[in-house]
């Protein structure tokens, strides 16, 4: 979590006149040599830092330089609040709310009002995804190599990968990382992974990538879909797909056209339905369902 470390540091920085490596090494809980890193990271950056030896000395920022918080309005703080608090939802040892202290003590006069926005990242994993998530950000800021068993449509497999990116997306959270098997970027689902571990081999970073996180590029539509839906499952309709898909006929039924991207998932999509959905087309769709339908009435003995 060195990015997060920076920031509470330039934080301290910003509010105190003076600090010295020892200070700052006991608060983050990290080596004097971490901190000495972070300062010249810093200065890297264009942090105007100076240090003095000796007796009476310490680390500060030059004479004159101070970030602008006139150019913040209460309104941007509480978006920056926001922001660091949705981050706590998937941290284990709460280090955002501290950091939201020591901005808040900095920054009283532009913190005010009640808090309008409540962010929750832990998606529906949470009490196995914190524990993931402390692994990759070590191993991100470590530049380890990460060992996992993968479950994927295809099957599983146990994977070895170079991780750069902890991404949030369609409601679940993904490693964006060099596949070592695949020898190519990969977007990997969090929660499909099992047995992951920090390995203590290093790698030297790559010219990185961003992913294509476009519903195009992850979901493509191939398949043209039509069917029809009772009137109650609207609100699932608006909930996947949003209104454009949905006309509503003269028996009230809601006639659905969208674009899929797999016939598997679409099968199990509409499934989830019941006898609340019927599909017109694909014809392809419409005879899996009626194949899948006189399976289970095997498996129930029921004549249909």
């Amino acid at each position: 979590m060195k990015i997060d470390r920076l920031i509470g540091i330039l934080s301290v920085l910003l509010q105190e006149e003076k600090t010295t490596a020892p200070e700052l090494a006991e608060r983050f809980e990290v080596s004097r040599r971490t901190i000495n890193r972070d300062i010249e990271d810093l200065c890297k950056a264009g942090i105007p830092i100076r240090t003095f030896q000796g007796t009476g000395g310490g680390i500060s920022i030059m004479d004159g330089y101070r970030m602008d918080r006139t150019v913040l309005t209460s309104r941007d703080m509480q978006m920056i609040l926001a922001g660091l608090r949705s981050l706590d939802s998937v941290s284990k040892d709460r280090y955002y709310e501290q950091l939201m202290e020591k901005i808040k003590a900095g920054s009283s006069r532009f913190v005010s009002g009640q808090d309008s926005i409540l962010i929750d990242l832990t998606a529906w994993h949470k009490d196995s995804l914190i524990p993931k998530f402390e692994i990759l950000q070590d191993a991100i800021e470590n530049r380890h190599q990460v060992t996992f068993r993968y479950y994927a449509p295809s099957g599983e497999s146990i994977r070895t990968a170079e991780p750069y990116f902890l991404v949030f997306r369609w409601s679940d959270w993904y490693l964006w990382g060099w596949c070592l098997d695949r020898q190519d970027f990969r977007l990997f689902k969090i929660s499909r992974m099992d047995e992951l571990k920090e390995t203590d081999i290093a790698y030297e970073l790559r010219e990185v990538p961003m992913p294509d996180l476009s519903d195009e590029k992850i979901f493509p539509g191939q398949i043209s879909v039509k069917a029809l839906f009772a009137p109650e499952m609207k609100w699932r309709l608006m909930e996947d797909f949003g209104p454009d898909c949905i006309t509503e006929q003269d028996d009230g039924r809601l006639l659905f056209n969208a674009e899929y991207s797999d016939m598997e998932n679409l099968i199990t999509w509409l499934m989830t339905f019941g006898d609340k959905a019927e599909i017109l087309e694909p014809l392809e769709a419409r005879d899996k369902m009626i194949e899948i339908i006189r399976r289970m009435a095997d498996i129930y003995e029921v004549s249909i």
